[in-house]
């Protein structure tokens, strides 16, 4: 046991040995602490510069560049049910200009006027504004002199705008400063408002029609010094059949508009970009989702090297439906038979006809053709009227009696071989209501063969309730022309039929419902319809009642084949309903419209008798506006057709509609059969191509 006299020294000892202990372990904490950062640090570097640095080193990269698209690509090819080939795309030399940021106001006038030195640049849309702007750019400083003190001190007070000042400047250039202008100078003043149009950060385009090889070239060769300028290889749409469907197979905007401002909505909807060049009309802009093309991408460095990082490709391939070796036949047809017509007397007024051949069974258009002829001091010119098919609605006449009969059928207005004979009716305060002549007893076969008025008469008075007596008042209840409006609509007449395109008209839809107009209407003189609504009711009758939609497009195929062997897409027949009705009733109306066909018959002649046909015929009283006034003021007659063939098997429908074939100020009864040639012209053209086995 330690002495007391030693007590306090052991003590100190066991003090400063704690403390010792104590720092000794604080400093191999921290020492510890030290040397797990030095060596986090160091995994840290290490996984940075080594393990990550190729990750790094792009991040770096794409700081140090742009990523930029070329030109539109080159759209896909379009061609007919038979591989041939409609469109098609050929190379084009392009000159463009992409502001760069640090090309200033006079580093552009420089551009331009190297440009106007190496390119030939037509300026005949150039405009005395154009000119002004030109000039004030190379002259600011001169023309900022010439706003007064007391301009500038409105404003700085905000009495005017800058807009203002710079309108101001613009009007004090004089015409003589404007006189001095060489060629030069208006080639300069062009080819700078074809650098600043538009968009800033948009690719203009500097010229894209007729450049030269020397000027690709030349430009090319001087690329270095004219930054924001490239050349470029672009395309455009060649058309191997000339002018034959060249309407509805449509058109595309060109390098320099780019998107068109009435399409601007639809399109930025669709994610693309306002300098695409697009799909603008047509068949071009119904499937540009398939016909435009992937745009090249390259990536645009600091030092200005562009690189291509992302080759584009063509658009997609589509196959129509159309035979365009019988589209250039039935217009061939169409041409002739205009002029021919136009030489026969009571033609005042005719000036067009358009036919359809449809497959009934698909819905697939074999040709659609529509032509319209004018007179000129030189003779008749002819032009391409097709669209009208789909746009141009006429009084369309007994070629609907066919539904009409349906009606009755359905309604009990009429039974599966009812007689009646055939008389004018007469209803009050309203003249007599007429066959084309008097037809004796008919039932209700013959009474489609010969196309008896009165017999749809009677069946619409049934429809409406009311019991007819000579001269007595007729009052049609709304519900009689909707029960004949909604059957109708089951066959297509007066409703969508769906057909590809982007633009259709639904026809004139009557808003009186004076009972007279109810017996007009069961025999297609009131409301009006399309020759595609035609062609898509007949086509229904033909079928066995399935009204199909009208198509087109048949086909897709990816451009990275050749060989269409790709296939992206497969058109299917799409019924759009059924007709609501019996089968022996549907039975019926085509052994009624074989009748039709048939010797001494309206249809007689339409098509060949060989062909076991089977259709309708119409003649309707249309009106015109003959001085051009904005008024109808002259009567004259339309005729149309459809028939499908063979009768007991259809493989086609036919439709023919020639309107306004007959007026006569003279009191003479001759009218041409213009729908009657074209109809059994068409129909045998088309069975050369497709004899039937």
């Amino acid at each position: 046991m330690p002495s007391k006299k030693n007590k306090p020294k052991y003590r100190f000892y066991q003090h400063y040995h704690n403390i010792k202990v104590t720092i000794e372990k604080r400093y191999n904490i921290l020492i510890g602490l030290i040397s797990f950062c030095i060596l986090s640090l160091f995994i840290s570097l290490f996984y940075i510069q080594v393990i990550k640095a190729s990750d790094y080193q792009k991040k770096l990269t794409s700081l140090e560049k742009t990523t930029v698209t070329g030109t539109t690509a080159p759209r896909g090819r379009i061609y007919d049910r038979n591989h041939n080939l409609l469109v098609d795309n050929t190379p084009t030399k392009l000159i463009t200009y992409k502001k760069q940021k640090t090309n200033t106001t006079s580093k552009e006038i420089e551009i331009a006027y190297k440009l106007s030195d190496l390119l030939d640049v037509s300026y005949v849309k150039l405009t005395d504004a154009m000119k002004r702007t030109f000039y004030l750019k190379n002259h600011e400083d001169e023309l900022k002199k010439r706003i007064t003190a007391e301009e500038w001190r409105a404003l700085e007070e905000r009495k005017i705008s800058g807009a203002d000042i710079e309108k101001m400047k613009l009007e004090r250039i004089t015409e003589g400063e404007l006189g001095t202008f060489s060629e030069r100078d208006l080639e300069a003043s062009y080819t700078y408002f074809l650098m600043n149009k538009g968009y800033s950060y948009a690719e203009k385009v500097i010229k894209e029609q007729d450049v030269t090889d020397l000027e690709y070239a030349l430009i090319n060769e001087n690329v270095d010094s004219l930054p924001g300028v490239e050349v470029e290889l672009s395309w455009e749409r060649t058309y191997p059949y000339g002018d034959v469907f060249r309407s509805i197979l449509g058109s595309v905007s060109s390098s320099e508009s780019g998107i068109p401002k009435e399409l601007k909505e639809h399109y930025l909807s669709e994610g693309y970009s306002l300098t695409d060049r697009v799909g603008t009309s047509y068949l071009e802009y119904q499937y540009d989702n398939y016909l435009k093309g992937t745009k090249d991408e390259y990536a645009v460095y600091q030092t200005g090297e562009k690189v291509l990082t992302k080759e584009g490709t063509r658009g997609n391939d589509i196959v129509l439906s159309i035979d365009i070796n019988l589209q250039k036949k039935i217009e061939e047809i169409l041409t002739e038979e205009l002029i021919a017509t136009k030489k026969e007397p009571n033609t005042d007024f005719y000036n067009r006809s358009f036919v359809i051949v449809t497959d009934p069974n698909t819905g697939e258009i074999l040709a659609m053709a529509g032509k319209q002829i004018s007179m000129t001091n030189d003779g008749y010119e002819i032009y391409d009227y097709t669209p009208g098919i789909t746009t141009s609605p006429v009084v369309a006449g007994s070629i609907v009696k066919g539904a009409s009969h349906i009606v009755g059928y359905n309604t009990g207005a009429l039974q599966i071989g009812e007689k009646r004979y055939d008389e004018c009716v007469k209803l009050a305060g309203a003249p007599l209501k007429c066959s084309f002549k008097s037809l004796g007893l008919l039932n209700d076969l013959t009474a489609l063969k010969m196309s008896s008025n009165t017999f749809q008469f009677y069946t619409a008075m049934k429809v409406a309730g009311i019991k007819y007596y000579y001269n007595t008042p007729f009052k049609a209840p709304h519900e009689a022309f909707e029960t004949y409006r909604n059957t109708f609509a089951q066959f297509g007449l007066g409703v969508e039929t769906g057909i590809d395109l982007p633009v259709e008209s639904l026809g004139f839809k009557g808003t009186s419902e004076v009972g007279g107009l109810l017996l007009d209407f069961a025999i297609g003189q009131y409301d009006t319809y399309t020759p595609i609504q035609l062609a898509q009711y007949m086509s229904t009758i033909a079928n066995g009642g399935k009204r199909m939609k009208p198509t087109l497009l048949k086909e897709v195929y990816s451009s990275k084949s050749s060989s269409f062997e790709d296939q992206i897409y497969k058109q299917e027949p799409t019924i759009l309903n059924e007709i609501d009705t019996e089968t022996e009733y549907l039975d019926r109306v085509k052994e009624g419209l074989k009748l039709v066909l048939t010797s001494g018959a309206t249809g007689w002649r339409f098509i060949d008798l060989k062909y076991n046909p089977a259709g309708k015929t119409g003649t309707s009283q249309s009106f015109v506006d003959s001085d051009h006034d904005g008024k109808i003021d002259t009567e004259t007659i339309t005729t149309t057709f459809a028939g499908y063939a063979p009768a007991d098997n259809p493989k086609v429908v036919f439709t023919a509609v020639s309107p306004d074939i007959y007026y006569s100020k003279t009191g003479s009864t001759y009218q041409t059969l213009v729908n009657r040639r074209i109809s059994s012209r068409v129909s045998e053209a088309y069975f050369e191509l497709y004899p039937l086995s």
